[in-house]
C-alpha cells in the first residue's frame, strides 16, 4: 500500500505524454559554441565526402590554404555585415556600405603610408567610413530622404570623391597615381606556436593533414590554415561578433538603438532620444565598413587601389540578410560567401569549383530532407527539382563556369528567402522614415 502510494505512475512523471525531442530540436538546445563547432565539422565532412567522390583534383576544397585565404576574404564582408547589422537594427536600410567601404580602403591607404603604421591606418578607415555613415544618417534622419536613394547615392559620390583625393594626394606621392596609391605598411601577422608552427616549429596539425585519413586529416587542413599567417586584425573582426552581440543586446545603448528599430514612437514615449541612436548606429555602421575597406587595402591587396571593393558591400549585405540580424549568422554568412571566391582564385584545374556543385546539390537534398519533415510540399517540390537539376549539371559538365563563385552569395540568399523566409525577422520599423513626434 505505502509502494502505491509514494511511487508516481507513468503518467505522473514529467516526461510522460511529451513527445521526442527532435534530432533538431535537440541541437537547436546546445550550448552556441557546441552548435558552432557541429556544424563545422559537418561542412567539413560534407566536403571531405565530395572530395572521395570527385577525385584528387577536388583536394582543394579542404587544402590549408583555402581556410587561411577564406577566412582572409572574409573579413570585409563580416565587417560590412556587422555594419548593417547596427544600422538596420537602428531602423536604417543602409545601401551605401559599398560607397563607405570605398572611403575605408582610401583613407585606410592614405593613414598608413601618411603615418608608416598599419593600426593608424585602420582608424583613419574607421574614420573616413564613419564619415560616409554621417552623411547617410543626415540624409535619412534628420531631413528624412528616402534610405534607399541616400544609399544609392553614397554609393555614388564615393568613387567620385576619392578619385578625386587621389588626384590631389596620390598623384603627388611616389608610387602613386590617380587610381592607386603607393604601397601601404602590411598588418602583423602571427603562427599558432605547436599547432601550426612554421620553419621548423612544431605542426602537430600539419602532420595529421600529411596522413592523409579521411575527415580527421580534413579538419586538422582546415585548423591549420587558419592558424598560419593569421593576421591580428582577422582575429579582432572575428572578436568584434560576439561584442556587437553584447552591446546590442546586453547593454543600455544596445537596448536603445534596438528600439529605434523596432518601436521609435515607444522609446520616444519613454524618453529616449531616437535621433540620437538612430546616428549612433548608422555612423557606426559606416565605421565597420570603412574597417572592412581598411583591411582590403592593407592586407588583401597591400595598396588603395581604385574598384578593389568588388561589391563586397552587397554580399555584406547579403549575409545580414541570411544571417537574420544577428551577429552570429553574419558571421557563418561571411565565411560561406568568402569560401567560392577562395576556391576560384585557388582552384587551377577547375575540378574543385566543379566540385562545389555537388556540394550544392547535397545541401538541397538535405533542405528537401527538412522540407519532409516539416510537410511542407511546395518547399519540398522547389528543393527537389533544383537538387536534381544541379546534380545533371554537375554529371555532365567536366569544369564549372567562372562566374559560378561570384553568383553564390546572392544565390544563397535568394535560397534562403525561398526556404526559410517564416524564420526571417527584420526590425519591425527597418527603413521607415520617422519624425519625431509622428
Amino acid at each position: 500500500m505505502t509502494d502505491l502510494l509514494t511511487t508516481p505512475r507513468p503518467a505522473d512523471t514529467p516526461d510522460a505524454g511529451q513527445p521526442k525531442k527532435t534530432l533538431l530540436e535537440r541541437y537547436v538546445a546546445l550550448s552556441a559554441p557546441i552548435r558552432w563547432m557541429t556544424a563545422a565539422a559537418l561542412g567539413i565532412l560534407l566536403l571531405s565526402i565530395v572530395q572521395e567522390i570527385s577525385g584528387e583534383g577536388s583536394s582543394v576544397l579542404t587544402e590549408p590554404g583555402t581556410s587561411g585565404a577564406m577566412l582572409r576574404f572574409a573579413v570585409p564582408i563580416l565587417l560590412a555585415g556587422l555594419g548593417g547589422l547596427f544600422s538596420e537594427r537602428a531602423g536604417i536600410v543602409n545601401i551605401g556600405l559599398e560607397g563607405m567601404m570605398i572611403m575605408g580602403t582610401w583613407f585606410g591607404a592614405w593613414g598608413t603610408v601618411n603615418f608608416g603604421s598599419p593600426w593608424a591606418g585602420l582608424i583613419c578607415a574607421a574614420v573616413g567610413g564613419a564619415l560616409g555613415g554621417l552623411l547617410h544618417a543626415v540624409a535619412t534622419v534628420s531631413f528624412g530622404v528616402d534610405h534607399i536613394i541616400s544609399g544609392v547615392a553614397i554609393n555614388i559620390l564615393a568613387p567620385g570623391l576619392t578619385r578625386f583625393l587621389s588626384d590631389q594626394v596620390f598623384s603627388r606621392w611616389d608610387g602613386g597615381s590617380i587610381t592607386q596609391s603607393p604601397r601601404a605598411v602590411g598588418l602583423p601577422k602571427i603562427d599558432v606556436p605547436l599547432l601550426a608552427g612554421r620553419g621548423g616549429s612544431t605542426n602537430w596539425l600539419g602532420s595529421i593533414d600529411d596522413r592523409n585519413w579521411f575527415f580527421v586529416s580534413d579538419v586538422a587542413g582546415f585548423l591549420e590554415g587558419a592558424m598560419q599567417g593569421l593576421s591580428l586584425f582577422t582575429i579582432i573582426a572575428f572578436l568584434l561578433v560576439p561584442a556587437s552581440g553584447f552591446v546590442l543586446w546586453k547593454t543600455r545603448i544596445g537596448l536603445r538603438i534596438r528600439i529605434c528599430g523596432e518601436r521609435p514612437e515607444a522609446g520616444e514615449s519613454l524618453g529616449v532620444n531616437i535621433y540620437l541612436h538612430k546616428y549612433i548606429g548608422v555612423i557606426t555602421s559606416g565605421a565597420f565598413a570603412g574597417l572592412a575597406g581598411g583591411f582590403i587595402a592593407m592586407e588583401l591587396a597591400g595598396l588603395y587601389r581604385e574598384g578593389q571593393t568588388l561589391g563586397r558591400g552587397y554580399i555584406g549585405l547579403a549575409a545580414l540578410i541570411f544571417g537574420n540580424w544577428r551577429p552570429g549568422g553574419v558571421a557563418l554568412g561571411s565565411l560561406l560567401f568568402g569560401y567560392p571566391f577562395v576556391l576560384a582564385l585557388r582552384d587551377s584545374t577547375g575540378l574543385g569549383t566543379r566540385a562545389l556543385l555537388l556540394v550544392i546539390a547535397i545541401a538541397l537534398v538535405g533542405m528537401l530532407v527538412y522540407s519532409l519533415v516539416k510537410q511542407n510540399k511546395t518547399d519540398s517540390a522547389i528543393a527537389g527539382v533544383l537538387a536534381a537539376g544541379v546534380f545533371v549539371w554537375w554529371s555532365l559538365s567536366s569544369t564549372a563556369p567562372n562566374w559560378l563563385p561570384n553568383t553564390m552569395p546572392y544565390a544563397t540568399v535568394l535560397l534562403v528567402l525561398v526556404f526559410m523566409s517564416q524564420r526571417l525577422r527584420m526590425p519591425a520599423a527597418d527603413g521607415q522614415i520617422y519624425r519625431k513626434g509622428g
